[in-house]
């Protein structure tokens, strides 16, 4: 089997994949019907509103993960998933009963939102670290690409079959199929074979565990640079539901219809941003860095193209950016984390990576109410830049690192350690924390941040 799927040679993983990627498919539809309910039958075009659904949505995210997450560590993952799962099809199918009824009102929509956002922030940490029992460690980088490729490809489905299904039936079916869509998830769980998982560690019962995660991901630097770009690029960024519904409505004048259509097309270079990832057996900080680079550039094009069918070919290299920059980020911290300390460390980073949503959107849908949709965008692409650019700079000062910036042809930022490259083409291994190359690092950096610079290269 081609590297890129080696994943899917282990039967586990084959059914977690197959379930997920349903479950992820019904997921994007309730994102597009939910947006599309809010913007245009519970509000006048309103973004504002479906900012404030979103952030009600990713908000429990900055309260429960860190909590989430030591479950994560403490508890056994398959059943922690078989709750989250039933709890959010149980809501989906609540919202859709809501719907079809004829008596949804705004402050429920944000009710279930809420609520949804509740069970995600507890979901989102045990998924991440779950994978890592489903295949052995050496391919625990192909298993999270794969894992965003199930995901994208179900952007690609999802949001283009909820457009159809709004304008056939309206959005409450949506709503209900999603929650049916669960099902696919739990019966691919309960039928694992629990003799061909590869267990981690579980953390005893202890006081103080969250604090330790804390404690540990401010000793890695390579950690908090990830979690620092990605948060930027997050809260002003990765905001597509609502920048694309103001688009498809506001600029372009066009319907549901349309605006699943964008969702299916950013997926397109999602999809292939996940499965190059898959590829990768050793993603660096560097990667993330000069992702979020990219990302910044195509989104500033992004803002400026005239016609829908410009703006949606150019939602292709966004998707290809973003989800390069998320999964080298995900997949870095995974691989170079201590696994007794994963579901924590994880769970810091859903912190950052969603909990910046609840930030950012209302933000976002503000601006993008006041000064156009697409200074929504563009704002985005400003910060992307700024960060990625800040990030390389202090890699360059800390990390002992050359950082060229290359604009013409193919726009990224090029990060290279200075004290590896003259030993090793191929650049340090961060899967390695104690690999001896740490050691020409000079003086003055403390031996966490030699550690810390193997990644950077």
């Amino acid at each position: 089997m081609s590297a890129t799927f080696s994943s899917l040679t282990f039967r586990n993983y084959r059914l977690w994949f197959a379930g997920a990627l349903v479950a992820n498919i019904g997921t994007w539809m309730q994102r597009v019907g939910q947006d599309w309910l809010v913007l245009t039958e519970l509000t006048d075009d309103s973004g504002v509103a479906v900012g404030i659904t979103t952030a009600l949505q990713f908000g429990p995210t900055l309260v429960l993960s860190a909590w989430a997450g030591l479950l994560a560590d403490r508890f056994d993952r398959r059943r922690l998933l078989v709750a989250t799962q039933v709890t959010q099809g149980l809501l989906a199918a609540g919202l859709g009963v809501l719907v079809l009824s004829g008596h949804a009102q705004l402050w429920q929509v944000y009710a279930f939102a809420g609520l949804l956002g509740c069970v995600s922030a507890i979901d989102q940490p045990v998924r991440q670290t779950f994978v890592a029992e489903l295949v052995p460690a050496g391919r625990l980088s192909n298993a999270v690409g794969l894992n965003s490729a199930s995901f994208n490809a179900a952007r690609l489905v999802g949001p283009g079959l909820a457009g159809l299904l709004i304008a056939a039936v309206g959005t409450g079916w949506v709503f209900v199929i999603n929650a049916v869509s669960f099902a696919a998830t739990i019966v691919s769980i309960t039928a694992m074979r629990r003799a061909e998982l590869y267990p981690m560690p579980s953390a005893p019962r202890a006081k103080g565990q969250i604090r330790e995660g804390i404690a540990y991901v401010r000793s890695r630097t390579d950690i908090v640079v990830i979690m620092v770009v990605v948060g930027v690029v997050s809260t002003f960024g990765l905001n597509f539901q609502l920048t694309s519904a103001l688009m498809a409505r506001t600029e372009f004048g066009r319907g549901a219809q349309e605006y699943g259509v964008l969702g299916s097309v950013l997926a397109i270079g999602s999809l292939t941003g996940a499965l190059l990832a898959a590829r990768r057996d050793r993603p660096r900080v560097r990667l993330v860095i000069g992702a979020a680079f990219a990302f910044g550039v195509a989104t500033g094009v992004l803002a400026l193209m005239p016609t829908y069918l410009t703006f949606a070919i150019a939602c292709i290299p966004v998707g290809l950016a973003s989800l390069t920059m998320m999964t080298a980020a995900s997949s870095a911290i995974q691989m170079s984390t201590d696994p007794a300390m994963r579901g924590r460390v994880m769970s810091l980073y859903m912190v950052v990576f969603l909990g910046a949503t609840p930030v950012g959107s209302p933000v976002v849908g503000w601006i993008g109410e006041t000064f156009g949709a697409r200074w929504a965008i563009g704002v985005g692409s400003i910060s992307a830049l700024v960060v990625s650019l800040g990030a390389a700079w202090w890699a360059r000062t800390h990390w002992n690192v050359r950082v060229r910036y290359h604009v013409a042809g193919r726009p990224h930022v090029e990060v290279v350690h200075l004290a590896d490259a003259a030993h090793r083409p191929d650049g340090p291994d961060p899967t390695r924390p104690g690999d001896e190359r740490a050691r020409t690092a000079p003086a003055r950096v403390g031996a966490q941040d030699a550690a810390d610079a193997q990644s950077a290269a």
